[in-house]
């Protein structure tokens, strides 16, 4: 990435939704991005429980420029709001995680949660159906047995392309507190899911059955001074995982040592001035999977970094997104804007400016809209490319090509 302000941007909307900004619905605001292990397939989440799915636009000879860009692929509605008559709670519809299944066939497996439910979908094409049932009639009717008088055989006609997404697993009725992240064994065949006070480990094939594997809950609840909130699988060992909390640490553990991780392998602190006054002030953790051995980095919840190699990134307010180079230690900001975005145009840094004299392609810190931020972000796996979500709108940019 040799210059950072060489990005294409490309905006994508959920469908349905007001291409207004100040018009948006709370449901609409996107709350999680995740592409898939090849990067072909993005995925988005919103607060009124919708999962939409882009996909890369496939090469061209004729188009090559078309490359880069995504187009929808997918939409379907993940969870419901629900309501917990026990404890006269409501439930959320709102997806807090997705997380990727590595494709074992022509189909796609996700995971997707709410705060109480996780959710296997499997989404696959299909573009032929079948004809020439004997016990049905073209509309799906039965048909009278007495009409039948000779045995067809069915065959498989051309259609035109139908992407459908089925739940396959329901894993719900686990977590007493909010599920804040769900993360994929590198074994494909658990996963864990993690709340506010403890983590449980699951198989994919028993929706009814999870194993603790940590659990902070003070006997006391008054005697409660921190609480959990990310946890993430190794990208090779299956039987070790970090969760961070909101006292500003990350701890490594170690499955093989006990059922019960309470005693972590190892722990990285990170001061926080009064980490209950803040404690909405989430850390989240994630694997650097650009490095060797147990390294495993940091990041808060408006501060979203994302590694891909020496570059990070990460939101601010005002739409506002950063890029830092680890080697050069330049850095540059950018922002996430309809106006300042036209497709295919090149990305222009912008300069925050602290009292005194403002030059004209500076914007004053007084003058930013705090309501506004980059909560949400996801670097493809293999390229330079990125999403950055602004409240209802996905944007995607690329590194320009020559």
């Amino acid at each position: 990435m040799k210059c950072f302000s060489r990005y294409l941007p490309y905006i994508f909307r959920p469908p349905n939704t007001i291409l207004s900004c100040s018009c948006h619905t709370e449901a609409d605001i996107i709350s999680t991005v995740e592409f898939n292990h090849t990067g072909e397939l993005l995925a988005t989440g919103d607060k009124g429980g919708r999962v939409v799915i882009f996909q890369r636009e496939q090469e061209s000879k004729n188009q090559p420029h078309r490359r880069g860009e995504y187009n929808v692929y997918s939409t379907f509605q993940s969870h419901e709001p629900e309501f917990d008559y026990l404890k006269s709670l409501e439930i959320e519809e709102k997806i807090n995680k997705i997380r990727w299944l590595p494709q074992q066939n022509a189909a796609y497996f996700l995971l997707s949660t709410n705060d109480k439910t996780v959710k296997l979908w499997k989404v696959s094409e299909r573009d032929k159906r079948p004809e020439g049932y004997n016990l049905k009639d073209e509309d799906g009717r039965l048909r009278d047995p007495s009409m039948i008088t000779m045995l067809r055989v069915p065959v498989l006609r051309p259609m035109d392309l139908m992407v459908e997404a089925t739940p396959r697993r329901v894993f719900a009725n686990a977590h007493t507190y909010h599920i804040n992240s769900i993360s994929v064994n590198s074994d494909y065949e658990t996963y864990m899911s993690a709340d506010d006070l403890r983590i449980n480990l699951w198989n994919f094939e028993i929706t009814n059955q999870s194993f603790n594997i940590v659990d902070i809950k003070p006997a006391n609840m008054e005697e409660l001074t921190e609480v959990i909130t990310a946890a993430e699988f190794h990208p090779h060992h299956c039987n070790t995982f970090v969760y961070s909390s909101s006292k500003g640490t990350i701890r490594l553990c170690d499955m093989r040592a006990s059922a019960l991780c309470d005693r972590h392998s190892k722990c990285e602190y990170f001061h926080q001035k009064n980490p209950m006054k803040e404690i909405k002030n989430l850390v989240k953790c994630e694997w650097n999977g650009f490095e060797s051995g147990s390294k495993f980095s940091l990041r808060s919840n408006l501060q979203t970094p994302r590694s891909s190699g020496d570059v990070i990134m990460t939101g601010s307010y005002n739409n506002f997104f950063r890029m830092f180079d680890r080697n050069t230690k330049r850095d540059v900001t950018l922002e996430a804007s309809r106006e300042n975005s036209k497709p295919r145009a090149i990305l222009k840094p912008r300069k925050v400016c602290v009292g005194g004299k403002r030059r004209k392609d500076e914007i004053s810190v007084d003058s930013l809209d705090f309501s506004k931020k980059i909560l949400h972000t996801a670097w493809h796996p293999s390229e330079n490319i990125i999403a950055v979500a602004a409240t209802n709108n996905l944007y995607i940019f690329q590194d320009k090509v020559n």
